[in-house]
């Protein structure tokens, strides 16, 4: 009987929480993922499975597609740069533009084999540095996907994307297209590797909002002026930290000066007897 990694569990817990978007079940499935991020993060090593499988959802058969990827960097420059959502388009081959109408929506044009196809992206999750859930829609098809980041060493980020597929329309049902969009992925996410490390050294701003259920729960600055008062905080405890260690030597210097003293003096007593 072969035991199951973190990782694949971390993957079917993924597509079941891709499945649950929209629904009353995300939240439940949500802290699923995080439960397997978690025994993903502790665990550190071990491969992944990569390619595409069949899945359902309201009576149309479903493509999802599962692949995972190292990265050389640290949690959160690769999910800075992921959330630039219009960088894609200049160092991967699928997006050809990407445009932002607020935090939640963006629109997007990719090229899909041959053709290029237009989707209406609705973000229903974002969490700094953890994941970040998607539904969209087009003229001929709907997609729903989650992209996770997890942490295995200070500069080695494993990222793991999950998309899953409605296809409408025949050309698109038969498959040929969204096996082509497989491969495309696949390309696009190592594409996304070589640039944010080659990009490590720059300083790329992204954004460190939160939303839940389609909804923006905290800004970009809100996000900002708590990670500034967390630094502050910690620097106030090492700082607090710094200072016991200092009189606790202090200390100690002042009891090793009153025993030489107390030597000192008992021996002058010895010497006058």
């Amino acid at each position: 009987m072969t035991t199951a990694s973190p990782l694949d569990d971390l993957k079917d817990a993924l597509g079941g929480y891709v499945t649950a978007l929209g629904g009353s079940l995300a939240g439940r499935a949500g802290k699923q993922v995080g439960r397997l991020t978690d025994r993903l993060s502790e665990a550190g090593r071990g491969g992944g499975r990569r390619g595409d499988g069949g899945g359902g959802g309201g009576g149309v058969k479903a493509t999802v597609i599962v692949e995972s990827i190292d990265v050389g960097v640290p949690v959160r420059t690769a999910y800075d740069q992921w959330t630039r959502f219009e960088d894609f388009a200049t160092f991967t081959k699928g997006a050809r533009s990407v445009t932002r109408s607020d935090e939640v929506e963006s629109d997007w044009n990719v090229k899909v084999g041959p053709s290029s196809r237009s989707w209406r992206a609705t973000v229903w999750e974002q969490l700094p540095d953890e994941r970040i859930a998607w539904t969209s829609e087009g003229a001929k098809g709907t997609t729903r996907g989650a992209v996770t980041f997890h942490e295995l060493a200070p500069s080695l980020t494993r990222i793991v994307l999950v998309v899953e597929y409605f296809p409408t329309g025949f050309f698109e049902k038969t498959g040929n297209l969204w096996r082509a969009q497989g491969r495309r992925l696949r390309l696009d996410l190592k594409h996304f590797a070589r640039h944010v490390t080659l990009h490590a050294d720059e300083e790329v701003e992204g954004w460190r909002g939160e939303i839940r259920e389609g909804e923006v729960v905290r800004t970009h600055e809100e996000a900002l002026e708590d990670e500034a008062y967390d630094a502050v905080d910690e620097e106030d405890e090492y700082e607090d930290e710094y200072e016991d260690e200092d009189e606790d030597d202090d200390e100690a210097e002042e009891d090793d000066e009153e025993d030489d003293e107390d030597g000192d003096d008992g021996r002058a007593v010895r010497r006058r007897r």
